[in-house]
C-alpha cells in the first residue's frame, strides 16, 4: 500500500491524498460503507459501484469468520471473488464485536474466548489467529487484534486495556509478517490506537502505534458513546502524534457532522454503520439537514427525497413515496433509503476533498456543520 498526502488545508488540519491498493486507488477523505457480512445491507454491488461511487468498503472477521466461514472464502479465493466486489476492502479485526458480547466473552493475554451470537458455540480470538483468519477473508487493508474499551471507562481498566492491545499488536505484527498473503496481491496490517477518553493514555498509545512504523494507523474506541467534544478532543490529541505522511481512519464514525469535524482535525478514512442502520428506520441525511421521513408532515409531499441529489438520472423518488415504503415496512423503502444515505455520504466527504485542494474547507465546513444540524 502506498499514500500520497497532496494537499494540506491552511486554516484546518485538513487534508487530501491517494491511498493506492492492489484493488484500486482511494482518494482521501474517504467514507468507507459497512458491508459486515460481506455486503452492504440492501445495496447491489453495481449500485455501489456505479450510483453511490465507493471506492472501497469494510468487511467484518468476526462475522465472516461465523458465516459463511473460512473454509467457504478460502474456496471461494478470498472475499473479492466471494462477493464480486472488484475494489479495496478493509476489514475490522472483530475486536469492537468482540466488545459488544461482553456477556458471551472472556479476555486473557492469550486472546478472547466468546460464543456465537448464532448458535452459542464458543470460538477463541488470538492475534495470531485472526491474522490468518484476514489472511483468508482477504482484504487489502486489515486490522490488528485489539480490546475496544467501553464509556464510561475506569482510568486503571484503560490503562490495562492498551497496555495488553500493544503486546497484542506485536504479537499480530509478528505473525502477519511471518506469513504471506494467499490470492497473489498484498495486504497491509493497520495498528489501533486506544485510551478511552484519557489524554495521557491517549498519547501514550500513539506513540506506541507509530513506533511500530505500519503503512498506516487507525484510532479505535471513540464510537462507543463517548460525547462528541470528548471524540474531538482525543482525535486532535492523536492526530498530533501519529505520522503525517500514514492515513489516519477513525473507526466507526459516525454522523455527517462528526465526519466534517474529524476531516478538520486530520483523519483521512471513515465507517460507520449509520447511513444504513438509519436509514432502515427512515432518517435521512440531506444536504440541507436531517429528515424523518416517518412524520406526517411528507405525507403529501410529492417533491424530491433531496432536490440537490444526482443519485438518480432515470427516477426521482418522493418524500410521499418513500414514506409510504418505510411506514409499510416495503423492503424497496429501505433500498431506496439506504442508497440516498450512502449516497450523501460519499458526496460529503467528496466534497470536502474538493474544498480542501481549492483552498476554502475550513469556511465551507463551518458553514455545512450548521446546515447538517438542521432537523426538517
Amino acid at each position: 500500500m502506498k499514500f500520497t498526502l497532496q494537499v494540506q488545508d491552511k486554516f484546518s488540519k485538513a487534508r487530501a491524498g491517494v491511498v493506492e491498493t492492489a484493488h484500486g486507488k482511494i482518494q482521501t477523505p474517504i467514507f468507507m460503507p459497512v458491508g459486515t457480512a460481506g455486503t452492504v445491507k440492501g445495496v447491489h454491488q453495481h449500485e455501489l459501484r456505479n450510483d453511490i461511487k465507493a471506492q472501497i468498503i469494510l468487511g467484518n472477521t468476526y462475522h465472516l469468520y461465523l458465516r459463511p466461514g473460512l473454509d467457504v472464502l478460502n474456496k471461494a479465493g478470498g472475499l473479492h471473488k466471494f462477493n464480486g466486489w472488484d475494489r479495496p476492502i478493509l476489514t475490522d479485526s472483530g475486536g469492537y464485536q468482540v466488545y459488544s458480547l461482553s456477556d458471551n466473552r472472556k479476555i486473557r493475554e492469550e486472546g478472547v474466548t466468546f460464543r456465537s451470537h448464532i448458535d452459542g458455540s464458543k470460538h477463541l480470538f488470538t492475534p495470531e489467529n485472526v491474522m490468518d483468519t484476514q489472511r483468508v477473508i482477504g482484504a487489502d487493508i486489515i486490522m490488528a487484534f485489539d480490546e475496544c474499551t467501553p464509556y464510561p471507562c475506569d482510568y486503571g481498566y484503560a490503562r490495562r486495556s492498551i497496555e495488553m492491545t500493544h503486546r497484542w499488536l506485536k504479537r499480530c505484527c509478528d505473525r502477519f509478517d511471518s506469513t504471506e498473503p494467499l490470492y497473489g496481491y498484498d495486504q497491509t496490517l493497520f495498528p489501533i490506537v486506544q485510551g478511552s477518553v484519557y489524554k495521557d493514555l491517549r498519547e501514550r498509545s500513539a506513540e506506541k502505534i507509530a513506533s511500530f512504523n505500519r503503512e498506516g494507523n487507525a484510532i479505535g474506541g471513540l464510537s462507543v458513546g463517548e460525547p462528541a467534544e470528548e471524540m474531538y478532543a482525543m482525535t486532535e490529541v492523536v492526530c498530533n502524534i501519529l505520522p503525517e505522511d500514514k492515513p489516519r481512519y477513525l473507526m466507526g464514525v459516525g454522523t455527517p457532522i462528526n465526519l466534517l469535524e474529524n476531516i478538520a482535525l486530520g483523519i483521512d478514512m471513515f465507517d460507520c454503520v449509520m447511513p444504513t442502520r438509519n436509514a432502515r428506520n427512515g432518517m435521512i441525511f440531506t444536504r440541507h439537514g436531517t429528515i424523518n421521513i416517518k412524520n406526517e408532515k411528507w405525507k403529501d409531499d410529492f417533491s424530491p427525497i433531496d432536490p440537490d441529489s444526482d443519485l438518480y438520472s432515470d427516477q426521482v423518488y418522493t418524500k410521499a413515496y418513500l414514506r409510504h415504503l418505510i411506514r409499510s415496512q416495503e423492503l424497496l423503502g429501505a433500498q431506496i433509503a439506504s442508497l440516498h444515505n450512502l449516497h450523501f455520504y460519499l458526496w460529503l466527504v467528496n466534497e470536502a476533498r474538493e474544498k480542501i485542494v481549492d483552498g476554502t474547507f475550513y469556511d465551507w465546513k463551518n458553514k455545512m456543520v450548521k446546515v447538517l444540524g438542521q432537523r426538517l
